[in-house]
């Protein structure tokens, strides 16, 4: 009769001189990355400042009304295109499919870009511009930014918000 035991010899060795190379270079290289982390933080200016307040629905719908009523533009595609003045407080609404309104910005001027939901989780996602954020409802998300490039900027979502999610596009247009 056999019965499961112990193998006979030992089966690990001592790690070879190599192996020990190989496991402390890996050690420095993972604690280099996790605290590059922290010194980007610092001096990469990867972090944008931002405030947050909570809000009702209402009270963030209303704000961006007003706004849309004193610096409307013009329409596109039905949404309306605001241009409000440099330094101005702009809001941007996230609903289910949609932003709303087109923001016309000057560049090289500072805004302070307010952002919340009208529903569900949405993610604003500037691009090609790599700015990312959280939006949910109930909360007034304060971003202070300055456009440093004339063009047209894409504002996606990149939260699942349902099944129209794909199409849930606007933009932020910057002019010279």
């Amino acid at each position: 009769m056999s019965s499961i035991a112990s193998p006979e010899r030992i089966w690990w060795n001592p790690l070879s001189r190599v192996e020990k190379f190989w496991v402390v270079l890996a050690i420095i290289v993972g604690l280099a990355m996790f605290s590059s982390m922290f010194i980007w933080m610092a001096i990469g200016k990867q972090n944008i400042p931002t405030e947050t307040y909570q809000v009702t629905k209402d009270q963030f719908s209303h704000a961006s009304q007003r706004m849309v009523q004193q610096y409307r533009v013009r329409d596109d595609a039905g949404v309306p295109v605001v241009s409000p003045p440099a330094g101005s407080d702009v809001y941007l609404v996230a609903r289910a499919w949609q932003w709303s309104p087109i923001l016309q910005l000057k560049e090289g001027e500072t805004y302070r870009l307010h952002l919340s939901s009208m529903d569900f989780q949405h993610g604003f996602s500037l691009q090609p511009g790599n700015l990312n954020l959280m939006v949910l409802p109930d909360y007034d998300y304060v971003a202070t930014i300055t456009p440093d490039k004339a063009g047209e900027y894409t504002v996606i979502c990149n939260e699942y918000c349902g099944l129209g999610h794909q199409a849930m596009v606007g933009k932020i247009i910057v002019t010279e």
